[in-house]
């Protein structure tokens, strides 16, 4: 059993729950002494989700006794009032509210506020393969790809633990679309002398 510091992480979205995460794993991939407990709520996309939301994440602080990290890319203002009602329980990093208001400042016109409205401007076969990519590095992290699954990828990474193939993977989906797998090294595969695909 791992002695690191564990924390639980929501990622929270409206669609796919992609922009959040990817953000997300980017910046917690520079806290290595970290365990990072993920919960991954896609189509958070009314006020009741959010609510349900709201509620594991105050849940988190009472089994835990530790505040949770959020990382929400929310649009509808209701949706994220409804998610704030956990405001003590974790700390928010809304993607949008970051990012959208300098915006809205700098280009003289308020947004739309829109749900999957990026999708609309960047529709293009370049963006669902390096999308389709960033799905599979997800899918396929920490060893868990069947030997059918690792025939599909373009990149199979092997390292130890913590030596940054998640972020590699990350980085290859969403610059240049590259499907990538990654295996952590472990001393069982050293005494069998082989790889063990589709280990928990």
């Amino acid at each position: 059993m791992s002695d690191r510091p564990s924390r639980t992480v929501f990622f929270v979205s409206d669609s796919t729950g992609i922009t959040a995460e990817t953000l997300g794993h980017s910046l917690l991939a520079q806290f290595p002494d970290i365990r990072f407990q993920q919960v991954r709520a896609p189509f958070v996309d009314d006020v009741s989700k959010a609510q349900d939301c709201a509620r594991q994440i105050r849940k988190v602080v009472q089994d835990t006794g530790r505040r949770a990290v959020v990382f929400s890319s929310l649009v509808d203002p209701e949706s994220v009032a409804a998610l704030y009602e956990a405001r003590d329980s974790a700390l928010f990093l809304d993607l949008f509210d970051r990012f959208i208001g300098p915006l809205e400042s700098e280009l003289g016109q308020r947004s739309t506020h829109t749900v999957g409205r990026f999708h609309g401007v960047a529709e293009s076969s370049d963006y669902k393969k390096r999308i389709e990519a960033i799905n599979f590095a997800m899918t396929h992290d920490e060893g868990v790809s069947s030997v059918a699954d690792l025939l599909k990828a373009d990149v199979i990474l092997v390292g130890v633990s913590r030596s940054g193939k998640t972020p590699t993977s990350l980085y290859l989906a969403m610059q240049f679309g590259v499907k990538s797998a990654n295996y952590p090294l472990i001393p069982e595969d050293f005494e069998r002398n082989k790889l063990k695909a589709g280990r928990p």
